[in-house]
């Protein structure tokens, strides 16, 4: 394991090759460095800028090296971004670092998290926020695979589906609080009233009944949700469904069971006892006759 210190030692120290790097003109802290909210357990996030005249694939390959050789890399991934390579090393102490490739043309700010060391950011818009419809879309297609799953008896689908609901549900919360609402980064900024519902709907175990309890919580939570949507039509088309949903699997609260008893005339036929009711659930008229 790292500590901080080593962290941020070796963050300065590749900033500095950078710096003495003549196809790196920019570079720029990212991440919760950038922002001064780094802990014990923050990784390296860093932003570099290729010359427009250097192609970024040997930059890359080079700093790649840099890593397994001189900082005991073990593995390395890439996520894309546009025209930005976003490079992932896991080093041999746990410790994550990510630095991103970028051309000059998308060197610049799309975060709070961006905070500049050398070079000349461009303009970049912002990242957008999640659409809330959007999010409540994902939540409904979630639950119907939620339902069908638990009627399959396909546990762990149903697991998956059900935590897949209530993840779109608090990204909704974070939206209307004006927090972080990818990747869970904002839901432990949320207030208490928002959270709790939510905790229903954790499920306890792969148990069909506890499965169903916990999709219910579920939905109830994604109904909540719902009426942040603008769009009218298609709140309307999801409450719809949600409510069939909540009749289908809602069940009922029966108090009491009381005895009936039928009694009539020997001169009284067509009188047939009835499950629900007495004198055959009201329908006495449509099947009984008198005799003269």
């Amino acid at each position: 394991m790292y500590t901080s210190d080593e962290r941020d030692r070796l963050r300065d120290h590749l900033v500095a090759c950078a710096h003495a790097d003549s196809r790196i003109t920019g570079a720029a802290l990212t991440g919760s460095a950038a922002v001064g909210r780094t802990d014990a357990w923050s990784d390296i996030d860093l932003t570099f800028c290729v010359s427009p005249d250097t192609q970024i694939g040997p930059v890359i390959s080079d700093w790649t090296d840099r890593m397994y050789a001189e900082h005991g890399a073990l593995h390395h991934m890439d996520v894309t971004a546009g025209r930005v390579v976003y490079r992932v090393f896991l080093l041999a102490s746990t410790l994550q670092v990510d630095i991103a490739f970028a051309p000059p043309t998308d060197f610049g700010a799309s975060a709070p998290t961006f905070r500049l060391l050398f070079g000349t950011p461009v303009e970049r818009p912002m990242a957008a926020v999640p659409d809330p419809v959007a999010l409540l879309g994902m939540g409904w297609l979630y639950a119907l695979h939620a339902r069908s799953s638990i009627a399959r008896g396909r546990a762990w689908q149903a697991e998956y589906m059900i935590s897949g609901m209530r993840d779109q549900v608090l990204a909704l919360a974070c939206v209307r609080h004006g927090l972080p609402a990818v990747q869970g980064r904002g839901m432990d900024g949320l207030p208490p009233d928002a959270v709790e519902p939510l905790c229903g709907a954790l499920v306890r175990s792969l148990d069909a009944q506890e499965l169903t309890r916990a999709f219910r919580a579920a939905v109830d939570a994604l109904l909540a949700a719902a009426r942040v949507s603008q769009d009218q039509a298609k709140r309307r088309e999801m409450y719809v469904e949600l409510q069939r949903i909540v009749w289908e699997t809602g069940g009922y609260l029966i108090p009491v069971f009381a005895n009936t008893i039928d009694a009539a005339s020997s001169r009284v036929h067509g009188l047939q006892p009835n499950i629900n009711s007495e004198l055959m659930a009201g329908r006495l008229g449509e099947y009984v006759w008198l005799e003269s």
